[in-house]
């Protein structure tokens, strides 16, 4: 059995005309009995995007985090004061305290106190924190924490879990979506914080699938290393997905190097792009 898919960007870096972009992303999901909110953005660009897009944000069955980074969170407040029975998924890493240290600067990245908030005051029905991921049906769920194996896929940067830079921050909560479809399996990532080709290996594992038709979201290559990018590309060779749609942290330079190496099955995302399967 397979599930027919609609996914709108609503919040990205890039935009298309009349919508606003900000360093974050959400997807609307649409599987014909489910709408699913996939990431919230920063939270500015959320409401008026996807008002422009004819979107209803009371209209969300789930809400779906991939992790607990600012960008992703931020949207919190507005979407669960819209929908008023929506459930969220996420990793119960999302609520640690995080910092991005930069030139010997700390900066709170994690969730913000508004978005915090609103999680802690749901209901204890309405807020399923889950370390494995979650089945919402044969075709349809969430990968849980992924397994780092690809050794070059350097899945660390300036993170911590404290400000003085003493405790490296591992992002376990990150993780991603996964469809099973008539083309084959779709992928929807947040950050990949734990690796495109590991993230890819997690969902052929709990889909029980091989074939990745298409992959949408943020890839967090822009720091990617020439070694790392050529091998990026080799392990994407072997997935041979028809789509690549590279989104929010993915890069300028390495949307470039994807499509330079693998064509027009690459198309750089942008808020109100609408793609189905």
């Amino acid at each position: 059995m397979t599930v027919s898919l609609k996914v709108t960007i609503l919040v990205d870096n890039h935009a298309g005309p009349g919508l606003a972009t900000e360093h974050g992303l959400a997807f609307w999901i649409e599987t014909g009995s489910t709408n699913i909110l996939f990431d919230t953005g920063q939270g500015t660009a959320l409401g008026p995007n996807a008002a422009a897009l004819g979107i209803d944000l009371a209209a969300a069955h789930l809400v779906v985090l991939s992790h607990g980074h600012y960008d992703h969170t931020g949207g919190l407040p507005l979407v669960l004061g819209k929908a008023a029975q929506a459930r969220v998924h996420c990793h119960p890493g999302v609520f640690a305290s995080r910092f991005s240290i930069r030139d010997g600067a700390a900066r709170a990245i994690g969730l913000p106190a508004p978005a915090q908030a609103a999680l802690e005051a749901l209901p204890r029905l309405r807020l399923a924190q889950e370390t494995t991921g979650v089945r919402w049906s044969e075709h349809l769920g969430l990968t849980g924490g992924v397994p780092r194996r690809a050794a070059f896929e350097d899945t660390g940067g300036p993170f911590f879990l404290d400000e003085g830079g003493r405790q490296p921050d591992p992002i376990d909560d990150d993780q991603s979506l996964w469809a099973r479809t008539r083309h084959g399996l779709v992928v929807i990532t947040g950050c990949c914080h734990s690796g495109l080709l590991n993230t890819l290996e997690r969902v052929r594992a709990v889909a029980g699938a091989d074939r990745i038709h298409a992959v949408i979201g943020g890839f967090h290559l822009s720091a990617a290393s020439e070694h790392r990018m050529a091998k990026t590309i080799e392990g994407l060779r072997a997935h041979d997905p028809a789509q690549l749609i590279p989104c929010h942290c993915t890069g300028d330079a390495a949307v470039t190097a994807l499509q330079a190496a693998l064509g027009d099955r690459v198309r750089p995302g942008a808020a109100g792009q609408v793609y189905e399967w």
